[in-house]
């Protein structure tokens, strides 16, 4: 039976030689993560109340994201306890205020080809980018991980999505999601595996092609996949990894084909990534704020974008840049892709999730119009319900800062 990438990463923690889409399976988890927001503060009163342990401590990862740095009473007693949760249950993995948990795990190496992991964050599917079957699960079914070690899942279809060519310069892995999100809609993966494939998905760096599982998220599969290959090699510093790929004609819920070299840069409105239209059709609005953060659009590739845009000039907005890790800040600093950044006129936050996740100093306030590279524009996520966020890639966010309205960065990347 030829078998999806899907079906080959389910089959392998399940223990078969293969499975079917729908089939209910049991699976074995190699790898569990959790942050500061859905870890300790959530599971440590049920695993009391069972009076269970940690299944394997090795196996867990716990990264601080959400509530660092801690600026209130709240936030100060839910990092408190979740160092002294880490100590507690003998986490060795535990990575405090380093970044956000997506970028932290596979930058720490702790992601690779043919792994079944869960993470207690809806953006989890972001480990797919690593041919690692990756998605995230809730405060119970987390539970239930830490105690056995295993999950049940129905085996998902595969709806592949095949870009072929090239994406044009100034267009994005963002824009590419953005794309597919306008197209099919917030349900449109159906919460299946969504798997990309493509001359253009080959092309593209690892940290783009995170952007492309991570946003798996937004489409309503759950997880997004890519193969792997020769990129994710490199990027994980590994030699003579296991080759990990569907099997050519493997039965698809759905196969679409377009031309990366006919996507143009795009724009989702308020309230939803659903908005999602070319850029040119959002020349008329002034955003006050330009916002450069979050797992899906402050890696250190998306720096280099805004960087690419940014270089001699200035911004007319005010410029937030919330690095995604400690290590792309580090990295950008040394290359000076940061410096450019701080040239233009960007103010540079912690390496957290911030505002993305309604946290912090700097959450909008009534009415303010933004233009963001985050994942999400939901009503009053970033702040006041009254404010208005417009998602595009560090290309689109870059250039709308230098022109004072939302601007195509094609105009600037001549």
């Amino acid at each position: 039976m030829k078998q999806t990438l899907a079906q080959k990463l389910v089959a392998r923690a399940a223990g078969r030689a293969s499975v079917a889409p729908g089939e209910i399976v049991t699976c074995k988890v190699d790898l569990a993560m959790i942050h500061d927001s859905s870890g300790p503060r959530r599971v440590k009163p049920m695993l009391e109340r069972l009076g269970a342990k940690v299944w394997d401590p090795s196996k867990v990862v716990l990264i601080t994201d959400h509530y660092v740095p801690a600026y209130d009473d709240e936030s100060r007693r839910i990092i408190r306890l979740t160092r002294d949760w880490v100590r507690e249950a003998g986490i060795d993995n535990f990575y405090d205020e380093q970044g956000i948990c997506h970028v932290v795990l596979p930058e720490r190496g702790h992601l690779r080809p043919g792994m079944f992991a869960v993470g207690a964050d809806s953006h989890s599917p972001t480990g797919g980018a690593f041919a690692a079957y990756m998605f995230g699960v809730g405060a119970t079914e987390m539970l239930g991980v830490l105690v056995t070690g295993e999950i049940w899942l129905k085996v998902p279809h595969t709806i592949a999505m095949e870009f072929d060519g090239a994406f044009p310069p100034a267009v994005a892995a963002k824009d590419a999601m953005l794309f597919l999100i306008g197209r099919f809609g917030l349900d449109g993966g159906q919460y299946q595996a969504v798997e990309y494939r493509g001359a253009a998905i080959r092309r593209l760096p690892m940290q783009e092609r995170m952007t492309l599982c991570n946003m798996a998220a937004e489409l309503g599969a759950q997880t997004g996949l890519i193969a792997s290959d020769g990129v994710t090699e490199e990027f994980l510093r590994l030699k003579n990894l296991e080759a990990w790929d569907s099997d050519p004609d493997a039965p698809l819920l759905a196969h679409h084909r377009f031309d990366a070299g006919a996507i143009a840069p795009q724009v989702a409105a308020p309230h939803s990534p659903a908005n999602s239209r070319p850029v040119t059709e959002f020349v008329a609005v002034r955003p006050q704020l330009a916002y450069i953060g979050a797992c899906t659009g402050a890696k250190l590739e998306d720096l280099r974008m805004a960087a690419r845009v940014l270089k001699g000039r200035k911004s007319t907005l005010r410029l937030l840049v919330a690095p995604a890790s400690l290590r792309d800040q580090q990295t950008a600093e040394k290359e000076g892709t940061l410096q450019i950044l701080l040239d233009a006129g960007a103010q540079v936050l912690p390496n957290s999730c911030g505002i993305c996740a309604g946290y912090g100093e700097h959450l909008l306030p009534e009415n303010m119009v933004a233009v963001s590279s985050t994942a999400r524009n939901f009503k009053g996520r970033m702040g006041a319900a009254s404010s208005q966020v417009y998602l595009a890639s560090p290309y689109t966010v870059a250039a709308s800062a230098v022109a004072g309205r939302i601007c195509d960065p094609r105009e600037m990347l001549q």
